[in-house]
């Protein structure tokens, strides 16, 4: 059984991931900014709570040493804590564009930068990075989120290329669309508030965007379950994606041109503007 860091357990996927890995017999360290807001981690009193915040390299250095000494080493790290705003690009803020990238993509890099040299040090590792079907499709109004879910595709295979032959698989979980809350924390650009065309226009794209899954919402039980496997699988491979709408729009996007991409999924939306 291995030891495994999560972070951003405080709800939604790494919440629903720390009580799978603890449900299998693995150890978990379940982090977050404030430990003990998950009721159903504080319910299992065998799951480690730190306090590791992304976006500071003080927090992620302290929780990963603290982890290490707690439970003597790290074997799994999942990259979960993440940050969601819409809004058209142009009406983004440099503040705006900053916290997303830096929770969503440098926090990753502070993560990986602080349990890299334990992992080769012990011989090996796995880091599961969370991702997104938005990170290999940039969607309208998604952007910003896309960008830096883009650039956790490119940390990845970089990654992949560099560890790799030194024991240490990096992978990347790629979720589409599941009611978590990162869906109901998520925010806007604040200039979107200014421009009502736009959200008018938003607003008629996300219910088109939501026309894609039919029936009952996904169970996000699948997105832990999709992190399990890539943590734990040999010789496992890079993508994860999970969702009826993620292999929609990923196979249509692979399968054919840009032009015709966005000519077929303008007609599958019923979305023509």
């Amino acid at each position: 059984m291995s030891n495994v860091l999560l972070t951003g357990c405080s709800s939604g996927f790494g919440e629903l991931a720390a009580l799978t890995f603890a449900d299998r017999g693995h150890t978990v360290i379940a982090t977050m900014r404030t430990p003990g807001k998950s009721a159903a981690i504080n319910d299992r009193p065998e799951i480690h709570q730190l306090a590791l915040d992304v976006t500071s390299t003080d927090s992620v250095n302290a929780a990963v040493a603290a982890a290490i000494e707690l439970v003597g080493r790290i074997d799994v790290v999942v990259n979960n804590a993440g940050v969601e705003s819409f809004g058209a690009v142009h009406l983004f803020s440099d503040a705006e564009v900053q916290w997303q990238f830096d929770t969503n993509v440098t926090g990753v890099v502070r993560v990986v930068r602080a349990v890299v040299p334990h992992m080769l040090e012990q011989g090996g590792g796995a880091i599961v990075n969370v991702g997104s079907v938005a990170g290999r499709v940039g969607t309208p109004y998604g952007g910003m989120y896309a960008a830096t879910k883009h650039a956790v595709e490119a940390l990845t295979e970089a990654m992949h290329f560099e560890l790799s032959h030194r024991g240490i698989r990096v992978t990347v979980v790629e979720p589409g669309q599941f009611p978590t809350q990162l869906n109901a924390n998520s925010g806007h650009a604040a200039a979107m508030a200014a421009a009502p065309a736009e959200v008018e226009r938003y607003q008629r794209y996300r219910a088109a965007q939501k026309s894609l899954v039919s029936g009952d919402p996904a169970d996000p039980q699948l997105v832990a379950d999709a992190i399990y496997t890539a943590a734990t699988e040999r010789p496992g491979v890079l993508r994860h994606p999970v969702g009826a709408d993620a292999d929609l729009v990923l196979g249509a996007k692979a399968s054919l041109s840009f032009e015709d991409f966005d000519s077929t999924m303008r007609t599958v939306l019923n979305w023509h503007e």
